[in-house]
């Protein structure tokens, strides 16, 4: 009998060696980009929803655009990106959303670094570490003014991870994303099942995830906000174009800060001319009073859409989140009435705490993630770093490998 177990612990022993001798690879990564750090290439083809504007063309969407259009102005981008809305209630709300006529939207280059510019200074760091764009780096763009239950998100986001999986020697991937990227990971993470996860999934890095949304999403559908380099329109025609914009999109109300998250902590709108102040929780009285009734049905559906607080929504995975403090962050907008379509120069802008775009109580919201069991979950603030210089920050970054390994 004790040669039997001497033998058996002998095999135990044999096989724990040869785990430990097997060469480790590197942890493959899958880039979740920023609320329109995706480029979108548009197409347009005999168009006739914006007179005025090229008929036919093409152009593309994303900032820090180095290649702006010198034929589609930003008010003629910003009418022909505006989405259509089927107010049918029989039609499921992802299926009512669609693109002008003659108009074409697609991701370029989808699921290579080339496609998300903006993070050279990460994929450089991962290369350092031995890793090869579009092999061991992939990046999950998608259309920002969609939310991910549109555009076959979730069917191309699994497919991307499965074969980065496979391609990299059947190891699991690491999910990083950056502000709304993060909304749209934890999406894919409580849409798959526990084995996918399991079997797919080594660990989610969200840096300054925007998980319940951001106070200053309220102000822009009155003032518009520029993608090429996030200002504010500066002529009464392109807010109103801006802003019509942002009407249409779900994935503004998706950004929008969740009331069952900010109840009444923060104002958001002001309205100068009657003294009303609006909360997240007052939002829709601050549409009703601005007349958006459609604005208002895709709220209801979108504000706070993909869950994350409560432990049925956990992502079920090993966590390092990351976020920026310390700089003062405008969360609302005091404006002189609720049109739709005015300048931002007539607003006093309502600041707190943050990372300079996401304030406190967004990014400490993912805090809720410390009640998951099984995995690891850990929070680390960087002290004056501000939400776009995160991404490149060194002492984030070598955590980041530190983790991959």
């Amino acid at each position: 009998m004790r040669r039997i177990v001497l033998a058996a612990l002998a095999a135990v022993l044999l096989c724990s060696g040869t785990a430990a001798a097997a060469p480790r690879g590197r942890t493959p990564v899958v880039l979740f980009p920023a609320f329109h750090l995706t480029k979108l290439a548009v197409t347009v083809d005999g168009q006739t929803t914006a007179p005025g504007c090229p008929a036919s063309g093409a152009f593309e969407d994303w900032y820090r655009n180095d290649r702006p259009s010198t034929t589609f102005s930003q008010v003629c981008q910003d009418r022909l990106l505006t989405l259509r809305y089927n107010r049918n209630p029989a039609v499921p709300m992802a299926a009512r959303f669609s693109d002008q006529p003659g108009v074409r939207v697609r991701i370029r280059d989808y699921g290579r670094t080339s496609s998300a510019p903006f993070y050279e200074a990460l994929y450089r760091e991962l290369e350092a570490n031995g890793y090869r764009r579009d092999h061991d780096i992939r990046v999950a763009g998608y259309d920002s003014r969609l939310t991910p239950d549109q555009d076959g998100f979730l069917r191309r986001t699994r497919q991307l991870v499965e074969d980065a999986y496979r391609d990299n020697g059947n190891r699991p991937v690491q999910l990083v994303g950056h502000s709304n990227g993060p909304i749209y990971a934890q999406y894919l993470l409580t849409h798959t099942s526990h084995a996918w996860r399991h079997k797919y999934i080594h660990g989610f890095t969200p840096i300054a995830g925007n998980f319940p949304g951001q106070g200053l999403l309220y102000p822009v559908l009155f003032t518009g906000l520029n993608v090429q380099d996030f200002g504010y329109p500066a002529t009464e025609e392109n807010a109103r174009s801006s802003a019509e914009l942002y009407l249409s999109a779900p994935s503004t109300y998706l950004s929008a800060a969740d009331p069952a998250v900010f109840g009444d902590r923060e104002v958001v709108v002001e309205n100068a001319a009657t003294g009303r102040a609006y909360t997240p929780r007052d939002y829709r009285g601050l549409l009703a009073d601005a007349h958006l009734p459609v604005a208002r049905e895709i709220a209801d559906h979108y504000i706070g859409f993909v869950e994350f607080a409560d432990p049925r929504s956990f992502p079920d995975v090993d966590v390092h989140a990351e976020k920026g403090s310390g700089v003062a962050t405008t969360v609302g907008a005091r404006l002189p009435d609720l049109t739709v379509g005015q300048l931002a120069s007539g607003a006093r802008f309502l600041t707190r705490d943050g990372d300079g775009n996401q304030e406190d109580l967004t990014n400490d919201a993912v805090l809720a993630w410390r009640a998951m069991r099984h995995h690891r979950f850990a929070l680390t603030d960087n002290p004056g770093v501000d939400h776009f210089s995160l991404p490149a920050d060194p002492n984030l970054l070598t955590r980041l490998m530190a983790d991959l390994r």
